[in-house]
């Protein structure tokens, strides 16, 4: 189960680390203009960053701890941080009726909660 666990991990931090890179990188103009940005249009580019900056490290709350083994219990609150970014996102998407991403915003939150729960509950991380 631990390795399990890992693997949707990484993926997790791989899929949030790109996210939020590219929220970070790009300017708002070129994000709103991509086919997954455009529910970004109604937020401040200073918003944008500042939602860029939570998945990166997020993303990085989920594996260090693990593999350096120190503060491995922040690794289940960087699964509920994304849980809680994710709800944000499906709503954002619900109000602009968008159907598509909030699927994928659904799989995002499920994968963090289960992390969460595994690493609250029967299988932490160990130190």
């Amino acid at each position: 189960m631990h390795t399990t666990l890992w693997i949707i991990t990484g993926l997790l931090a791989a899929v949030f680390c790109a996210s939020g890179a590219a929220k970070l990188l790009q300017p708002k103009d070129k994000l709103v203009a991509s086919s997954t940005g455009a529910a970004l249009a109604g937020f401040s580019p200073g918003a944008i960053k500042v939602i860029g900056l939570l998945e990166v490290l997020a993303a990085f709350g989920l594996l260090l701890p693990g593999l350096v083994g120190v503060a491995t219990s922040l690794v289940p609150v960087a699964a509920i941080a994304l849980v809680l970014l994710m709800v944000g996102a499906a709503l954002t998407h619900a109000r602009r009726h968008e159907a598509q991403p909030i699927i994928v915003n659904a799989a995002l939150l499920a994968s963090a909660a289960v992390v969460a729960y595994s690493r609250l509950g029967p299988y932490p991380v160990a130190a």
